[in-house]
């Protein structure tokens, strides 16, 4: 039994020994205050700037070819790959020995003509006096009429031959049709040539043009010039009215400016000039693509640098001017259209969905009544933003400069997190 007590009494003891002590009950935590930089926005004009990349290209490119047949003569030094030319400048040079010797004979065949029709003349009005005086039959001077008009025609046939070789003679010369610059020669001294044989490609250097592709929604930020009149079926210009459209030539409007995309940091700012936009969409992209032309672009009256054929670059499109927006940093903007403000007096936090009217890689435009009164932006990311949630400011870090951070008009003192854009 003594034995059976002193189990008893020992299991009792580990019970009461094994508890745990009663802890007082704590109050509960306080909650954390979200920690945010913040921005005041305010209302301001924003110039859109689109920006888009593009290849240079030749505004005119064609391939020289040979109207005449024959041998290739002389080569004019300009016409090298790469070397410039001027208008009406000659290229190329054919051998021009036998189209002399045609000019020549058909400049015989003229005058043997001319004679055949002064004799034929002579005849006619003999063969008239003498039948006024009833001397002479009239069929014997229908007769000489007609040897008269036939002689004629002889003289307008020997005409004709002659300023046809007087024009082969001249296409033995290759002009250049305009001022431009060789891409290839593929013709050399000696080679035979005939009609349509190629001799060489060659393109224009008074003005280059570049296709840049913009999303269709974008064009009714741009000041495009108008491509469209009205004309009647019948071809009479009516700009009132049924009729089919057609593109109008205009002044251009909207400005482009140009960068190197190969090397950013390289000199290259050319300007150009949105002339107009191609008529169907991009097949791939569904872009459209805006026609900009610039002004010699090899530099070569301008000393600028120059915009080579396929050379890649970054177009800066200047479009309008969006008046009373807000321009909110893009790093501001959560889930693609979601943004959290701060309210200056009671420092809470509050979210709200925006609709941006145009966006870039930097910013976000939107209205002014997208920003609620008496709110500051939250420019912070954060990773846990409840609505309502008390705000702590982070204040903004001054510069090494003697410059301060001065706190914006209209924060009550607040320090915000960035500048008024």
């Amino acid at each position: 039994m003594g034995g059976v007590a002193f189990l008893a009494f020992g299991l009792v003891g580990f019970v009461l020994l094994s508890r745990e002590p009663a802890r007082p009950k704590l109050p509960p935590a306080k909650p954390q205050a979200v920690r945010t930089r913040v921005l005041a926005v305010q209302p301001r004009d924003f110039p859109v700037v689109l920006r888009a990349q593009g290849v240079v290209r030749a505004r005119e490119e064609i391939t020289l070819s040979a109207q005449v047949s024959g041998r290739v003569a002389r080569l004019s030094e300009q016409f090298e790959d790469g070397s410039f030319f001027a208008v009406n400048e000659v290229l190329l040079e054919l051998e021009d020995e036998d189209y002399r010797t045609a000019i020549a004979m058909a400049e015989a065949r003229l005058r043997s003509a001319e004679a055949a029709r002064q004799l034929a003349l002579l005849s006619h009005r003999r063969n008239e006096g003498l039948l006024k005086d009833r001397l002479l039959p009239e069929a014997q001077a229908e007769v000489t009429e007609a040897t008269l008009a036939q002689a004629q025609a002889d003289v307008n046939s020997a005409a004709a031959q002659l300023e046809r070789a007087r024009r082969d003679l001249e296409r033995t010369r290759i002009r250049a049709p305009f001022n431009g610059c060789v891409r290839r020669r593929t013709a050399g001294p000696g080679l035979l040539v005939g009609p349509g044989t190629p001799l060489g490609s060659i393109f224009a250097v008074d003005e280059a043009e570049v296709r840049l592709p913009v999303a269709v929604r974008d064009l009714r930020l741009l000041e495009l010039p108008d491509q469209v009149r009205r004309i009647s079926v019948s071809g009479n210009p009516g700009y009132w009215g049924g009729g089919l459209l057609l593109p109008w030539p205009s002044e251009p409007v909207a400005e482009v400016t140009f960068a190197d995309a190969l090397d950013p940091a390289a000199a290259i700012r050319r300007q150009g000039f949105v002339v107009r936009t191609e008529g169907a969409l991009d097949e791939n992209s569904l872009d459209a693509l805006l026609v900009v032309r610039v002004p010699d672009p090899f530099g070569l009256d301008s000393a600028q640098p120059a915009l080579r054929p396929g050379h890649p670059v970054t177009g800066l499109v200047s479009g309008r001017v969006l008046t009373n927006v807000i321009v909110l940093p893009r790093v501001a903007v959560r889930e693609l259209d979601r943004v959290h403000f701060v309210h200056r007096e009671k420092l809470t936090l509050t979210s709200r969905r925006i609709t941006p009217i145009w966006s870039d890689e930097e910013s976000v435009i939107v209205s002014a009544d997208s920003v609620p009164a008496g709110h500051l932006l939250a420019t912070t990311h954060l990773v846990y933003a409840p609505e309502g949630a008390k705000v702590e400011i982070i204040p903004e870090i001054p510069a090494v400069s003697a410059s301060t951070n001065a706190v914006p008009a209209g924060t009550n003192g607040v320090p915000t997190g960035g500048r008024t854009p």
